[in-house]
């Protein structure tokens, strides 16, 4: 696991319109807490802050407050984000002790393109991350899981992953990730006369009969008779 430097300012003040101006600023306002040692309330660059929050991967920060001369061991707890914009607003740093368990959330990155998606299932990725406790030494940057054998029908659930120096402790019996068959929409095809729900003539009405056009052979006839008419009046 990497270990990466964090530079931060210490907090003087704690107002809410002192954060609000902070921010404008660049700096977002956040703590450091570590049970044997009092919570110092802190700034960091959001520059800074960036590379700790979006990420797939757990790191442990390596803290140098402005003033204090030594640095802290810690990870990054707990993000708050704003409502509206999405952008951090505040952040928790958990101090760690090399002989110390912690509980912490680490990423699931999936590996590998499965076979049932291939034929043509679908995908389904339930919990991106886990509970772990584990000493920090111990700590995973992510947990990968090989979908790669997955067939339409199978899945993967906590239980199945292999656990080295650290516990999950979430229930072994959740889901991870799974391949379900695709949804196929039913077309309805329109009855057929004779099959159930098509309509039937009542008893004694006779099935409609195609129009059969005969204007043509009726004004010969008409014509004829006219012919009929005159050579009569000749006579």
């Amino acid at each position: 696991m990497a270990i990466l430097n964090l530079n931060a300012q210490k907090r003087e003040e704690i107002a809410s319109s002192s954060m609000k101006s902070s921010r404008r600023k660049g700096s977002i306002p956040g703590v450091f807490y570590r049970r044997d040692v009092p919570t110092i309330p802190i700034y960091v660059k959001d520059v800074a802050l960036k590379p700790f929050i979006y990420t797939s991967e757990v790191n442990i920060i390596n803290l140098k407050i402005e003033g204090l001369k030594d640095a802290y061991s810690c990870i990054l707890k707990d993000v708050q984000f704003d409502p509206v914009s999405d952008i951090p607003i505040h952040f928790d740093l958990l101090g760690i002790s090399e002989n110390e368990k912690i509980k912490l959330e680490v990423p699931i990155t999936l590996v590998g393109s499965p076979a049932g998606v291939k034929e043509g299932g679908i995908l389904q990725h339930s919990i991106h991350k886990v509970d772990v406790e584990c000493f920090p030494r111990n700590i995973p940057s992510n947990i990968e899981v090989n979908i790669e054998n997955l067939n339409i029908g199978d899945s993967i659930h906590i239980e199945d992953i292999e656990v080295k120096d650290f516990e999950i402790l979430d229930s072994p019996d959740t889901t991870i990730v799974a391949v379900v068959p695709p949804t196929v929409e039913k077309v309805e095809a329109p009855p057929v006369e004779g099959e159930e729900g098509a309509e039937v003539p009542a008893e004694g009405e006779e099935a409609a009969e195609p129009e059969v056009i005969s204007k043509g052979k009726k004004e010969e006839g008409e014509e004829g008779k006219e012919k009929v008419k005159e050579k009569e009046k000749e006579k």
